[in-house]
């Protein structure tokens, strides 16, 4: 295994190899960067331009490709309030404020440097895992999915701010928009109005990139200034948020086996993850006031899970032939355009070459975050360029991020109609990720129930990982009632005459 991993090492730095990986992450900064567009969609594309190519070489261009549009998706997050993709809402949540505070620089430092860490926690769990994760994959069935969306709905406190009801009541909202569509028991049509473009169901960048980008881009509209509102710092701001990655190292390693966790499941979304790892961040902290309002620990957590998914979601792809994400549903037609086979063969006679994808995310993460860092604080200085210059093409590239994904302009609408959501929702004090994590858990919520109740009925609830699941979900929800209460005690014994 040694040998492998270090022929893997060998193979990245070849110079063909490594130019494919080079001219795969700067695709991968541009998918990144534009909205809605989404690794899943580059990776297609770039399909057919791997024939002529051997194994490393393909999967060095894909892999560079896949490993850093997390990464750069953080940056139009912080900037602009515009996710880049679905996994860089969360970021939006702290950095964008940071970034009306005029320390983007720091922000993105952060991002940046945590998405680092998350992709080196990830990859090298690619590597150490595989003999050992083989019966916690195939364990896990429909009650197994239930019991996590259930445990990623109980985050929906932590995620609400200052008024538990608001947030709980935007939840619930999302969960009863994810019910649009067709039914998944009967396939009989629900609450689509006859409308064709419903079928699948709300279209989540678009209702992502409504409910954040549009309320972000109307404030600036009416403040009729720039992004940020304070001084853009210096690029010792950049480093200050590094810093910030080492000082806060807990909540980033943390937020990174997290990101890890989900990514090996297969059938969880990318997303699930980012939004546990923000509450993680927030309930594992004492001081709550800064989040939501530019905490620099609320974008380490998600930074962080970002790219720590990347190289678990490869896990049960390498080993089983069984896709974490849907890109690496995708990177399963490379195997087979390579003529691979993902299985015990990955594992023995071509070990090599599995080590190097651990190389290739590594390697790839850590380029893409020094020629970022080299260049972040012109980036920062974008927050101070008028708003009236900006706000046409942020509004093309919001309204792209909707149609990018489906390829039609009801996307476009769905898009509107989120954005006045949001504006509504912010100007009455609502808060918005709690809409948003019930939008992604509503359908693997119903879907899981069913399936787990017609196979085992009410059975399936003591299946080992699902009780460990619900007593997790457990101390979830008394938690952070359990912390304001001891916090409450401690203040009234530091009180004189206490």
């Amino acid at each position: 295994m040694l040998e492998a991993f270090i022929t893997g090492l060998l193979q990245v730095f070849d110079q063909t190899t490594f130019l494919l990986m080079v001219i795969g992450i700067f695709l991968g900064f541009i998918v990144g960067i534009l909205p809605g567009i989404g690794s899943p969609g580059a990776v297609a594309l770039m399909l057919p331009f791997i024939f002529e190519m051997d194994p490393v070489q393909a999967f060095a261009f894909l892999l560079g490709m896949y490993a850093v549009t997390g990464t750069t998706g953080d940056i139009t997050s912080i900037l602009f309030g515009v996710p880049g993709e679905v996994v860089s809402t969360a970021t939006i949540i702290d950095g964008h404020p940071m970034a009306k505070k005029g320390e983007a620089g720091r922000a993105l430092g952060a991002a940046l440097m945590s998405s680092l860490v998350g992709a080196i926690v990830g990859a090298f769990s690619l590597a150490a895992a595989i003999p050992i994760v083989t019966p916690l994959v195939l364990s896990f069935k429909s009650p197994e999915f239930f019991s996590l969306a259930i445990l990623g709905i109980c985050f929906l406190a932590a995620l609400s701010g200052d008024n538990k009801l608001k947030g709980v009541l935007a939840g619930g909202l999302g969960l009863v928009l994810s019910t649009v569509g067709l039914d998944y028991q009967e396939n009989i049509e629900r609450y689509t109005f006859g409308l064709v473009n419903l079928w699948e169901g709300v279209g989540l960048i678009a209702a992502a990139v409504g409910l954040f980008a549009v309320p972000e881009i109307v404030e600036l509209w009416v403040k009729g200034s720039a992004i940020a509102e304070a001084k853009v710092g210096k690029l010792g701001g950049v480093w200050q948020g590094v810093k910030d990655t080492f000082i806060h190292i807990g909540i980033t390693v943390r937020c990174s086996m997290i990101g890890t966790f989900f990514g090996l499941v297969p059938g969880v979304s990318a997303a699930l993850s980012q939004w546990v790892s923000y509450a993680h961040a927030v309930q594992s902290t004492r001081d709550k006031s800064g989040f939501g309002k530019g905490d620099v620990r609320g974008v380490l957590g998600p930074g962080a899970a970002n790219n720590s998914g990347i190289g678990a979601a490869m896990i049960p792809t390498v080993a089983f032939g069984v896709p974490g994400s849907a890109t690496t549903a995708i990177l399963l037609g490379a195997f087979i355009i390579q003529g691979l086979q993902p299985g015990p063969k990955m594992l023995t006679e071509h070990l090599a070459l599995t080590f190097s994808f651990v190389w290739l995310i590594v390697i790839s993460n850590i380029i893409t975050v020094a020629l970022c860092l080299l260049f972040l604080n012109h980036l920062a200085k974008i927050t101070q360029v008028r708003g009236s210059l900006l706000i046409p093409s942020l509004f093309m590239l919001i309204f792209l991020a909707g149609f990018a994904n489906t390829g039609s302009y009801f996307a476009m609408a769905t898009t509107l109609v989120f954005g006045v959501m949001g504006v509504i929702m912010v100007n009455h004090g609502w808060p918005r990720p709690p809409l948003v994590l019930g939008l992604v858990l509503g359908s693997l919520v119903e879907r899981n129930l069913f399936i787990s109740y017609e196979i085992y009925g009410l059975w399936f609830l003591t299946r080992p990982i699902v009780m460990v699941t619900f007593g997790i979900a457990l101390v979830v929800i008394f938690l952070p009632g359990l912390q304001d209460w001891m916090a409450k005690r401690a203040r009234l014994q530091e009180e004189p005459g206490a």
